[in-house]
């Protein structure tokens, strides 16, 4: 399945990046507590999103992308809007103009990531680690999450690694999860699932 052709595949930039990537991380942790498990799970879920934990998560992915700068994959909606003299549009990254004049904003707008976990790593499950795939619900099933994985798994086999595959933990009862990884070839390995490299 190919990606839309709005959207890239791209590494993690931090400096652009960096709030919206935190919306889809929030998105990422709600959605895992309310959809596989109960109300306690939910909440439990909830009330770690702390400040604190906004800031040592951001710190986090600050060091590991310092230790492997594409280790996070993000995917990107590249959209081109059209100014009329109004000076606020949000999440603006480039001005241009167009050659009839027109100036046009450039706005990119972050649907969902992938997170690997660097080389360094490597010997935590003697593999690589998945660390999360999240993708936004209007992109599901449209190629965005086959993209990001492929994306993980051309920097997962330029790592060093004690035996050549990559291991992810899916909960049991996220059942689009479970059928995602079996359609690309990840095999039960324990509590965890598994795909050679």
């Amino acid at each position: 399945m190919s990606c839309p052709p709005e959207i890239t595949i791209r590494p993690y930039e931090q400096l652009s990046d960096e709030k919206a990537l935190w919306k889809c991380k929030q998105a990422f942790e709600r959605e895992l507590g309310a959809k596989t498990g109960d109300a306690e799970k939910s909440d439990l879920y909830q009330s770690k999103l702390t400040a604190t934990y906004h800031d040592r998560w951001l710190a986090w992915v600050s060091h590991c992308v310092g230790i492997d700068p594409g280790c996070i994959a993000v995917a990107m909606i590249d959209d081109h809007t059209e100014v009329c003299d109004h000076p606020t549009v949000n999440n603006i990254n480039k001005l241009n103009n167009d050659r009839n004049g027109t100036k046009t904003a450039k706005t990119n707008t972050l649907v969902g990531y992938a997170f690997l976990l660097p080389e360094l790593f490597g010997f935590i499950w003697d593999a690589a680690v998945l660390n999360e795939l999240y993708v936004a619900p209007s992109y599901r099933g449209e190629g965005v999450a086959d993209a990001l994985f492929e994306a993980i798994l051309t920097i997962a086999r330029e790592q060093t690694l004690p035996v050549n595959r990559l291991v992810l933990d899916v909960d049991p009862k996220n059942d689009r999860a479970r059928a995602f990884y079996d359609r690309h070839g990840c095999d039960r390995w324990g509590e965890m699932l598994t795909r050679s490299l």
